[in-house]
């Protein structure tokens, strides 16, 4: 895409990104320098397993029953579209048999 590809806005929203000089060129950018460490301070594996257990108890856990009720929708669902798709699949093979007259 060039310069003459864009509208008015796009060639100003560019040029204040430093992407496009005064007379509409675009500009190429040098790479910024990696930094290979990090600002913030690592933490230990003690003090991670801590920050996540207090994380894990702020969860909402569903209780028993709503698993076992959701697991049920679950698998009723799965059931009734397996035995969809299969009926589909028979009845296709059924079809296609006769319109190929194996």
């Amino acid at each position: 895409m060039s310069s003459q590809d864009l509208n008015r806005e796009q060639k100003r929203a560019l040029k204040r990104m430093g992407a496009l000089n005064e007379q509409g060129n675009p500009v190429r950018a040098q790479p910024q320098a990696r930094t290979k460490g990090h600002d913030e301070e690592r933490i230990g594996p003690v003090q991670y397993v801590r920050e996540v257990n207090d994380e894990m108890k702020k969860v909402a856990w569903p209780k028993n029953a709503e698993v076992r009720r959701y697991s049920l929708i679950v698998l009723f669902t799965v059931v009734v579209i397996t035995a969809y798709i299969g009926v589909l699949d028979a009845a296709f093979g059924v079809f296609s048999g006769w319109l190929y007259k194996e």
